[in-house]
């Protein structure tokens, strides 16, 4: 047997509360790095309450001052969208995302879980769904801005759940969807090998040596181009631009991962600088919406045209929840080959789907992927391409059809991603 069976099989006999407390030590100790005496404001939903549990116990072992936990239950939100009067889904709680910034502020740490039902809010009127999404973006947005600009450090990690599982595993029972989804989430999220916390440190080696090349060339722009002329997308990089990948060092000094898992080498785009055609490679979850078959269209940086085979009216007005939102905030590269595509798992979620595949993000820019953009206001960092907005959504464009060539300032091409494979 190699050394590398035998890892595995001594991974598939631990327990499950075994395996959810090597996810939660990766949540804590990679993904926040988490200081003796910082609190830490986590939510998730509620049937993620046993990694929850996981997660807080590590947390306290790690130090932690305190650990709050908000839940989150689907059947509630359902609920609100089903019964609720009018005036609800353009009201949004701003006194407890308020609260949390001042937490965040006072030195706290943000760990999220995802899990909820991607397909939540399906059948729900869309109008509503995006009102509602527009009122949680205001009331939310002095926490997201502490976040995007990396203040503080922050993790997401994520929860098998039943219904979630279930559109992942279509008809398989639930325990079984359930169990698998579990399954995959531990291998995508790297907890099975012999010492995960060792291996996402050498993980986030190869990804910054990547990193590094990238920030060498400095590119002018990418450009994406599939074999089927679905995408054929020129995307312009911010003026004094930084790639980042494989951790990030935040605002308080300490050293995160903001997402577990990841497999991406990202920067910030260009906000005027976007222009061709691109068609979405995989569906995207919404806050509990589908929007399948994305294709759009930009001009001088901005979506002039977009259409969904599922939907779209979601589609259309989330790009106009402001000016940036039709404007893009992220740009990764992610190769064909990484365990995550190689799985030939559809997700239905973000944090796995989009480091399946290179992706762009419609909205918010992250300031710290400009030279010196955390010292920046919003007027600076405009000026330097970078676009803000409420939201910050990103989606799947990258495939084993599609090349990426780096463009120099000179205009010259260098490949860089042939057939979604790294040159």
């Amino acid at each position: 047997m190699s050394a590398a069976a035998e890892v595995a099989t001594k991974f598939e006999e631990l327990t499950l509360d075994e395996k959810l407390d090597r996810l939660a030590e990766v949540a804590v100790k990679v993904g926040l790095n988490l200081k003796a005496g910082q609190e830490l404001i986590m939510s998730a939903p509620m049937e993620a309450l046993p990694l929850a549990r996981k997660i807080t116990e590590q947390a306290y072992k790690a130090g932690a001052l305190l650990v709050t936990t908000l839940y989150g239950d689907d059947p509630s939100v359902l609920a609100r969208f089903q019964y609720a009067q009018d005036a609800s889904f353009d009201y949004a709680p701003a006194w407890l995302q308020d609260g949390i910034a001042n937490g965040f502020r006072s030195g706290a740490a943000r760990l999220a879980i995802a899990g909820a039902n991607p397909a939540l809010l399906a059948k729900q009127d869309p109008a509503k769904v995006a009102r509602a999404n527009v009122a949680a973006s205001k009331a939310g947005k002095p926490a997201m801005e502490l976040i995007t600009r990396h203040e503080i450090n922050w993790t997401i990690v994520a929860a098998s759940t039943p219904e979630w599982a279930k559109l992942v595993f279509p008809g398989e029972a639930e325990d079984v969807a359930v169990a698998k989804l579990w399954e995959a989430i531990f291998a995508a999220s790297r907890v099975n090998a012999a010492d995960p916390v060792a291996e996402w440190r050498e993980h986030g080696e190869r990804l910054k040596k990547r990193v590094d090349l990238l920030n060498a060339r400095r590119f002018s722009a990418l450009h994406f181009k599939s074999a089927d002329g679905t995408t054929d997308l020129k995307v312009g990089l911010a003026d004094d631009h930084l790639w980042a990948g494989g951790g990030t060092p935040a605002g308080n000094g300490v050293y995160c991962q903001p997402n577990i898992p990841t497999e991406e080498c990202f920067t910030t785009p260009h906000k005027d600088r976007v222009d061709g055609v691109v068609r979405a490679s995989k569906p995207l979850s919404h806050q509990g919406t589908l929007i399948e078959n994305i294709a759009v269209r930009f001009e001088a940086g901005r979506i002039v045209k977009a259409t969904a085979t599922a939907g779209e009216d979601v589609l259309n007005r989330l790009i106009s929840t402001d000016d940036g939102a039709r404007r893009l905030g992220e740009v990764a590269l992610v190769p064909h080959n990484s365990p995550i595509a190689q799985s030939g798992i559809l997700f239905w979620n973000t944090l796995f789907d989009e480091n399946a595949a290179s992706h762009i993000a419609l909205g918010q820019a992250y300031s710290t992927c400009l030279i010196g953009g955390e010292k920046m206001d919003n007027a600076e960092l405009a000026k330097r391409g970078a676009n803000e907005s409420l939201i910050h959504v990103d989606w799947m464009i990258g495939s084993a059809k599609m090349d990426v060539d780096g463009i120099a300032a000179d205009s010259t091409a260098e490949p860089l991603m042939r057939k979604g494979a790294w040159v």
